[in-house]
């Protein structure tokens, strides 16, 4: 089981608490991660992603293991701390404006 910590408006259209967690082949990637998670909440597709390019949208953020995980290829394989359920996939909400 992943588990999986979404940004406060996603909590608030999924209808969840703080964590969700989704289940996940091996090698979990966070394109792996994404489809299961949208697979479960489906009125979540198109608002972590794009619908047609599958690219991240451009004010969320994804972290693993304290590490940043945004620019990274979508099919590299998540950290193991992450994989066994130890430490969450955090996706974050960017703050932006002036």
């Amino acid at each position: 089981m992943i588990r999986i910590i979404l940004p406060p408006h996603l909590r608030v259209l999924a209808n969840v608490g703080g964590q969700v967690e989704v289940c996940v082949e091996e090698p979990a990637t966070v394109n792996s991660v994404l489809d299961a998670l949208e697979a479960r909440y489906p009125m979540l597709r198109g608002t972590i992603r794009d619908y047609a390019t599958l690219k991240r949208r451009a004010f969320l953020r994804f972290f693993a293991c304290e590490q940043d995980l945004s620019n990274e290829p979508t099919d590299t394989p998540l950290p193991f701390p992450v994989t066994a359920g130890k430490e969450p996939f955090i996706i974050i909400g960017a703050v932006a404006g002036g």
